[in-house]
């Protein structure tokens, strides 16, 4: 890879799927264990004020995964389900690339229980190349536990393929219908965490309200994964810290997307989800989309691991 530069955030831009062959391995190999493990937390929500409404315990089902057997892949099970994919109509910023809201049935499915560290993607990249060099350092913000950002989708491609190739287990970039789901974990809020979202529960532009909350924090820097709230789902980080990628290419409008979570892909362009530290509260929401292209960097993009 050429010498990385710094690529200014840009609006709408975005990405193609290129799949690893399936190797041997994959046949002797579970998609996931049997025996998985409970982790329990707390999952807070908050009134159109960000005064805490209240505060539940819950628990979700993971495998932890060794990548060369001392960093691990914890991966949650995300359950199976159906929702409504996009923006409700009166949902406050929306964009008309959020719509038409629709129908999409999803099987269970195993994602990543936070975006994929430093730590992690320094460890996949001693693993034998697929198609790829990957630097083993390209972030901008430095810290074994924040996510890794400055990577392409191209190389996240390249981490799911090689972990893949030394784990025997299909790994790949979650569809966008699986990273709404896997989001919202239940809600039709614009947030997991109800009709608003403060910066004691993500890593955004928290000096910018979006309802009636008042004026929080702004990092302007990446943050440690999963020190903030987790959804009913037992993810972390899916408002915020980074963007992420998408297996689908971008396309501005929902007409003709997948009713069965797969992946859509009709151009050139990569959908990424979930805003960043960068971001104004409405570009975090659940339902926010956007785009980049697929060989480009930006500090304000990671990604995360799903298993189908």
């Amino acid at each position: 890879m050429k010498r990385r530069q710094f690529l200014e955030y840009a609006g709408a831009a975005g990405l193609s799927l290129v799949m690893a062959e399936q190797t041997s391995a994959f046949v002797n190999t579970p998609v996931y264990p049997s025996d998985l493990s409970i982790v329990e937390f707390e999952v807070t929500t908050v009134d159109h004020r960000g005064q805490v409404k209240q505060r539940q315990p819950h628990r979700a089902k993971y495998f932890a995964d060794s990548i060369n057997g001392t960093e691990f892949l914890r991966m949650v099970a995300v359950p199976s389900g159906h929702f409504r994919m996009g923006a409700i109509p009166t949902e406050t910023q929306a964009h008309s690339y959020e719509f038409p809201r629709h129908q999409v049935k999803l099987p269970r499915f195993f994602l990543s229980q936070y975006p994929i560290t430093q730590a992690q993607w320094a460890a996949v990249a001693t693993l034998p190349k697929v198609k790829y060099d990957l630097n083993p350092f390209p972030s901008y913000f430095q810290g074994k536990d924040r996510p890794v950002e400055s990577v392409s989708w191209l190389e996240a491609v390249e981490f799911c393929d090689r972990i893949s190739q030394q784990t025997g287990r299909p790994y790949q970039l979650p569809s966008e219908a699986q990273w709404e789901y896997a989001c919202r974990a239940g809600t039709q809020t614009p947030f997991n965490t109800g009709e608003t979202i403060t910066s004691q529960l993500a890593d955004y532009m928290g000096t910018t309200p979006y309802r009636a909350e008042a004026i929080g924090d702004y990092r302007q820097s990446t943050m440690a994964v999963g020190r903030l709230s987790a959804n009913a789902f037992g993810l972390y980080d899916m408002h915020g810290n980074v963007w992420e990628w998408c297996a689908d290419t971008w396309h501005a409008n929902y007409r003709g997307a997948p009713r069965n979570g797969r992946a859509a892909r009709t151009s050139q362009l990569r959908t990424i989800r979930g805003g960043s530290w960068l971001n104004a509260p409405a570009q975090i929401r659940s339902a926010s989309r956007s785009g980049y292209d697929q060989a480009a960097l930006n500090r304000t993009i990671g990604f995360r691991v799903s298993l189908s």
